[in-house]
């Protein structure tokens, strides 16, 4: 090393130390680069190995295990969305018929794209900002908006985790408050909560107890103090699950990741043991071709692919980046893949066998409605208070008064035991008797079908649906507790992963605190999230979970496939992920990338724009009065206000462009400088008049650097061999020698 060099004004320090270019030329004396961490040489010898593995752990935390890394990505793919997301889509989509194009698009389109993010999280050891201008720099603007979406997201994800612990601290109590009707006493008289009546018990304690919902979205109405500290709560957690970064955050993984299936699993033997659960499953699985052919269909599934395997966040690429460079990240893409449609499925089972339990006891009460003085005793699990006088009664009524002959009736029904199945006989003959004169008896049909084809979506499924089945378990509180501490895991999980596209690309790229910027992010986020525990914030969820973010999610996916497919180069990624990996992929993915992957999402974001345009934004409102759903549009400044944040979320996109194309914003490659540490050299690319360190290029250990790709070497298409994988190293991993490389636009 020079005398002059600062280097060895510094060698007995540990800090890094960089000079430019033209000072090293200046100088005569060479470096040493046999000690040297990209030795020029080739030479693959194990003091290189242990210098690798020693900066990579100084730099950047890694997992613990591989199961860690699984377990994060599973908590952060798998979440609330699988629960009532997905058999919502089923139940309305053809129940098993809906399987089939979510499945095609989760092979052609989710798997490929999910490989995608691992890959490059990994190979370039950066979070999303630094990934994409590594990249294609013109595009560095696709970090940013996933870190925009990202928080979108945790805004009012984090508020259903605050209902899910009140709901959660609720069920300790026996019988569950959401159980029956509150009775309003007056003096000596006792009524029923008219809004109760009118509606059921769940749905009261819904809208009113704990939401204490306004009638639109236009009458705030004030905070809901309950809820507002739920949601302090749920910052609270989240806050101290990611305040130390995958260190603290990967340890929570363990529980928040594994406890839902076991939940899940006890709800479906449970459920499976419950009379009517084989109605319900079969129902579900019960395939409505004609549903196949339907292009919303397709619509929504690729829609569901995208959030249920968590593309285009950031948080995929985050969490991958903090693996080793040879890590198998072709298997992770295939088991996270298949263990989240397993899961899908699994909690669809759990959903349609305790909706057809519910739907068993809604058809009896149909049926048996005021016969509790004929045919006594009734099952325990139908409440007598709860029963009006109807349908089998008025049958009775119409037999003695003489408005309907007895021998309407079929000889087999026993009015002492009537079954559904008897009421449903009865029916039919009445009515294909006195068709002219039917419709003023006044009589409900009181199908088994009819009550397992009410779709009941997201919160609906979770907090009125679900919740109502649970009340007529034995030991419903322990039940309750279980599903709803199951809800606060999931969305943990999910959190952990969002917060991470979040911190992880900021961090990366600012160099800002780890611990204080993740505190003043949960902090910041908790007051914005005030938004959504108003009593209209219900509304606001809506918006945001239908709106704001599917559109720019979806842009910034079919970008990211461009980006790398065809402004990077799918035959050169294929290459450097044939040199990480150890194998080469399958050609499958060269196509799905280059051609079947992007027009797909193209179709889907030209569906996507002109269903905003065709069917006007709008939402579900309660009304008080009515105790009943309505559904409304948005108002002129909801509407302002929705598209306004589509617009913030995919802002950066064009403004990064051109200002890069236009020359406003340094892509950091103007300067070209070399840093050493005690003998030991990395080269990077960096803005040294931005003290920009974002883009190292040619240094062959990851960790030190955000874009740590090796040098870019010919790839002659699928099932071709690198003309540079040489002597020194038999897998190609490090080749013989690396090559000098100017700017990352000259080798687009």
């Amino acid at each position: 090393m020079p005398k002059n060099s600062k280097v060895t004004q510094r060698e007995h320090s540990g800090e890094h130390v960089t000079e430019s270019v033209a000072d090293l030329l200046a100088l005569e004396e060479p470096v040493d680069y046999k000690q040297s961490i990209l030795n020029v040489a080739g030479e693959a010898g194990g003091k290189q190995k242990a210098a690798e593995e020693e900066l990579d752990a100084e730099d950047r935390p890694a997992w613990n295990s591989k199961l860690q890394y699984i377990l994060a990505q599973i908590g952060f793919s798998v979440g609330l969305g699988n629960i009532w997301r997905f058999p919502y889509l089923c139940q309305k989509n053809g129940g098993g018929a809906y399987l089939v194009p979510y499945l095609v698009l989760l092979i052609i389109i989710g798997i490929p794209l999910f490989f995608l993010e691992l890959a490059v999280g990994q190979r370039i050891r950066r979070g999303s900002i630094g990934v994409w201008h590594y990249v294609c720099p013109r595009l560095g603007g696709i970090g940013f908006s996933s870190c925009i979406v990202c928080l979108f997201v945790g805004l009012y994800y984090n508020v259903i985790i605050g209902w899910s612990i009140f709901y959660f601290f609720k069920s300790f109590q026996y019988p569950l408050p959401w159980s029956e009707c509150p009775v309003i006493r007056n003096g000596t008289m006792a009524v029923v909560e008219a809004e109760c009546e009118k509606s059921s018990a769940t749905t009261y304690f819904w809208y009113r107890e704990a939401l204490d919902i306004s009638n639109s979205i236009s009458e705030s109405g004030g905070l809901n103090w309950k809820m507002t500290l739920c949601l302090l709560v749920a910052w609270s957690i989240v806050g101290m699950a990611v305040v130390k970064g995958i260190q603290s955050s990967g340890k929570v993984m363990y529980f928040s990741s594994l406890f839902p299936y076991v939940v899940l699993i006890c709800f479906l033997v449970r459920g499976l043991l419950l009379r009517g659960a084989v109605d319900g499953i079969l129902h579900m699985f019960t395939p409505k071709l004609d549903k196949m052919l339907d292009p919303q269909v397709w619509r929504e599934a690729a829609t569901q692919v995208f959030f249920a395997l968590g593309l285009g966040f950031g948080g995929v690429i985050a969490f991958s980046s903090y693996n080793k460079q040879d890590n198998n990240c072709h298997f992770d893409a295939a088991l996270v893949s298949f263990i989240n449609f397993f899961t899908s499925v699994l909690a669809t089972l759990v959903v349609f066998a305790v909706l057809g339990f519910k739907a068993n006891i809604m058809n009896e009460k149909c049926v048996v409605e005021c016969l509790r003085v004929l045919c006594p005793p009734l099952p325990f699990y139908l409440d007598p208070s709860t029963l009006r006088c109807r349908n089998a009664e008025k049958i009775l009524g119409y037999l003695h008064t003489n408005v309907l002959s007895r021998d309407l009736i079929p000889p087999h029904v026993n009015f002492s035991h009537l079954t559904a199945k008897d009421y449903t006989d009865m029916y039919r003959v009445i009515k294909a008797v006195k068709e002219d004169r039917f419709s003023a008896l006044g009589l409900d049909p009181c199908l088994l079908e009819d009550e397992l084809d009410k779709s009941v979506q997201g919160t609906g499924l979770a907090f009125i649906a679900f919740t109502e089945a649970m009340t007529h378990f034995p030991a419903s509180p322990f039940w309750s507790v279980m599903f709803f501490l199951m809800l606060i895991n999931l969305g943990l999980g999910s959190m952990i992963g969002t917060m991470a596209g979040i911190t992880t690309p900021i961090i990366d790229t600012f160099k800002v605190p780890k611990e204080m910027f993740t505190v003043g992010c949960c902090v910041f986020a908790f007051f914005v999230g005030l938004l959504f525990v108003q009593r209209s914030g219900n509304y606001f969820v809506t918006m945001f979970d239908d709106y704001s973010a599917t559109l720019p999610l979806t842009v910034i996916v079919i970008l990211e496939n461009i980006a790398v497919a065809w402004i990077y180069g799918t035959k050169k990624f294929m290459q450097e992920l044939t040199e990480m990996l150890g194998f080469r992929p399958y050609r499958f993915y060269f196509y799905m990338w280059k051609f079947v992957s992007p027009l797909c999402m193209a179709v889907l974001t030209t569906a996507s724009i002109i269903q905003l345009g065709v069917t006007p934004p709008g939402y579900s409102a309660w009304i008080k009065e009515e105790a009943a759903e309505r559904y409304l549009y948005f108002p002129t400044w909801a509407m302002a206000l929705l598209i306004t944040l589509i617009v913030v979320a995919a802002l950066p996109i064009p403004v990064v462009f051109l200002l890069r194309h236009c020359h406003l914003l340094s892509d950091g490659s103007n300067t070209l400088s070399v840093s050493y540490k005690k003998g030991r050299m990395m080269k990077d690319i960096s803005n040294l008049e931005e003290n920009d360190e974002t883009r190292f290029i040619l240094s062959k250990v990851p960790s030190e650097a955000p874009s740590p790709m090796p040098t870019h070497r010919s790839y002659l298409g699928p099932g071709s061999t690198s003309p540079l994988e040489t002597g020194g190293n038999p897998n190609g991993r490090y080749g013989s020698s690396y090559l000098l490389a100017g700017t990352p636009e000259s080798e687009l």
